[in-house]
């Protein structure tokens, strides 16, 4: 029988890197896809196949998108400030519609490589208040994809798979090391430099910092 295949999401960052490092232990062939999306911080692609080279990614893909042209976010919007503060509500570094987008193109990805699994990093716990990043929105687009593709409706289902969906910062971290993730590959600042190096003091850093902090391990990652 040929191993089964999934593609899986990477960002570069310590939540997606974890998704994959769990898809490979449960067996997966995986085929690792970044997007190239008008972000500030493009450390985060590095970041991204650096992961996917250790991990042992068969077929690493960066899709080039402009999601900055429509703007709306501190991740693209140059103009728009990266908040240093805890806020409340869906935060200005939302992306619109970020995720449905990856998303869509992951799972066309998936149909020509006969992959019925489609693994997200996502997390509800410390989501950072980001409403594509809940249960019942996954469980939407998991619906959606086996009624748009052609491979949904001749019987293979399709499954978004998001093992970190329940888990707090610090159980994600431990899962990875169990699996023997190398987190200082990993970048997870909002506003990193060319090199990698964290602000240390966005919202991103501060779940980062906080979930190394409570799951007992030194933090590796490297702040200018």
């Amino acid at each position: 029988m040929s191993q089964k295949k999934a593609v899986v999401l990477v960002s570069g960052g310590l939540d997606s890197t974890t998704a994959l490092a769990i898809a490979r232990a449960e067996g997966y062939q995986c085929y690792t896809i970044s997007f190239d999306y008008g972000q500030r911080m493009r450390a985060e692609l590095h970041a991204a196949e650096r992961a996917a080279i250790a991990l042992g990614s068969v077929d690493h893909k960066v899709i080039r998108l402009d999601l900055g042209s429509i703007g709306g976010s501190a991740l693209t919007d140059q103009g728009i400030a990266v908040p240093e503060e805890e806020t409340q509500g869906v935060p200005v570094t939302y992306v619109p519609a970020r995720n449905t987008v990856f998303l869509s193109i992951a799972l066309g990805w998936a149909e020509v490589l006969g992959a019925d699994d489609i693994f997200i990093g996502v997390n509800a716990v410390d989501y950072s208040g980001y409403p594509d990043c809940r249960p019942e929105y996954i469980a939407a687009y998991e619906k959606m994809a086996n009624l748009a593709t052609r491979a949904g409706t001749q019987g293979h289902r399709l499954k978004i798979r998001t093992p970190l969906i329940d888990m707090t910062k610090a159980q994600i971290v431990q899962r990875g090391l169990e699996l023997g993730v190398d987190y200082s590959l990993t970048v997870s600042c909002y506003q990193a430099d060319d090199e990698g190096l964290a602000c240390g003091r966005c919202d991103s850093c501060r779940l980062r910092r906080v979930g190394f902090e409570q799951a007992g391990v030194k933090d590796p990652t490297r702040y200018r």
